[in-house]
């Protein structure tokens, strides 16, 4: 705090109730404001933030798997779970390998989305979870 501040706290130590409930009409008549507003705002404020905090977060339920990388020793393995996991042709699977990074599936729960990355993985592809 700098100087001034300190001054003024000291006064301000100094002063009565009285006194104080003066200053405070005072400086509500001289800057046009009202105290008791404010501490009004200041509490529903501090209501809504603890209300923010106490909020649960839901966990997430669907996710998406994306391919990001495939080893090319394991390209035709990584193309033929590809197509067991969305179900796709041989052409519309092979587009997915080929064009990498490309999202496989969307919207799956967590144990499908883990079964799939397992899967994957173990040939050496690289898969992101969002």
């Amino acid at each position: 705090m700098s100087d001034k501040s300190n001054q003024i706290i000291e006064i301000l130590k100094s002063l009565t109730l009285l006194e104080s409930l003066e200053l405070i009409n005072d400086i509500e008549k001289t800057f046009n404001i009202n105290i008791s507003n404010i501490s009004q705002v200041q509490n529903k404020t501090l209501t809504s933030d603890k209300n923010i905090n106490n909020e649960v977060v839901e966990e997430k339920s669907l996710f998406n798997i994306t391919l990001l990388d495939i080893p090319l020793d394991k390209k035709i393995s990584v193309l033929k779970v590809v197509r067991t996991i969305t179900g796709l042709g041989l052409k519309e699977s092979k587009d997915i390998v080929d064009n990498i990074p490309k999202i496989l599936k969307e919207n799956i729960k967590k144990e499908e989305v883990e079964k799939i990355k397992n899967e994957l993985e173990a040939l050496g592809a690289k898969v992101q979870i969002i």
